[in-house]
């Protein structure tokens, strides 16, 4: 049983990464990033795949949900609620409604939710929830910019695309850290939290940088 908990880890812990990975190779070959509108079905779902995995504020956070889900008991909610108010915030933008500084929010978010996992004390459902919601808002809002102008069949395509690779992402750190958790509890292995918390650090430091990066350019 314990080969196999260790097997299940080891996949949960390398699936995101070889996803990103498949992920970004199929789109860098299939999709012109230099701003180039998409036209179609084909090119609008590789825009869709790559622009949340290629911006580290956007994948950065996205990992954050996954593993903020799995320490709450909403957690599916809050990783609902994220993807739902993306799709918000992409049609925000199509609106023409302006809202302000979105980049130096979704640095913001980062840093937010990297400190929320690196506290010892568990979030509470409320401020996870609001957090993803008004995160998901201006994250959405920033991929919209990628598509304005474009026609109705690659919109739908790169819609399904960053959900699509949203879901996935979310999912495989949301699972990595439940495996996590209930291997801790035989304490044959670090504690999960001190695990979630080690990375919480980390997209914290990167939350930081993002907005250095944007207050200094």
């Amino acid at each position: 049983m314990e080969n196999v908990t260790n097997l299940n880890l080891k996949l949960i812990f390398f699936l995101p990464i070889v996803l990103i990975n498949l992920m970004i190779s199929v789109a860098l070959v299939s999709y012109n990033t230099e701003n180039i509108l998409p036209d179609n079905f084909y090119t609008g779902l590789m825009a869709g795949l790559a622009h949340p995995i290629i911006a580290l504020n956007h994948l950065t956070f996205i990992i954050g949900v996954g593993l903020l889900g799995s320490l709450c008991s909403w957690g599916i909610i809050i990783a609902v609620v994220f993807v739902l108010t993306s799709i918000l915030g992409t049609f925000v933008n199509l609106m023409s409604i302006n809202l302000p500084v979105p980049e130096l929010i979704i640095s913001l978010s980062v840093s937010t939710i990297g400190l929320m996992l690196a506290k010892s004390k568990l979030p509470k459902n409320f401020t996870a929830i609001t957090l993803t919601l008004i995160a998901g808002i201006f994250h959405g809002y920033s991929y919209g910019e990628s598509i304005i102008g474009a026609k109705n069949t690659p919109l739908f395509a790169y819609i399904t695309g960053f959900v699509s690779i949203q879901v996935i992402v979310i999912f495989c750190y949301y699972k990595f850290s439940k495996l996590w958790q209930n291997k801790s509890s035989d304490n044959s292995s670090p504690s999960s939290s001190l695990i979630v918390r080690l990375i919480g650090c980390g997209i914290f430091g990167m939350g930081i940088t993002f907005m250095s990066n944007f207050l200094g350019a």
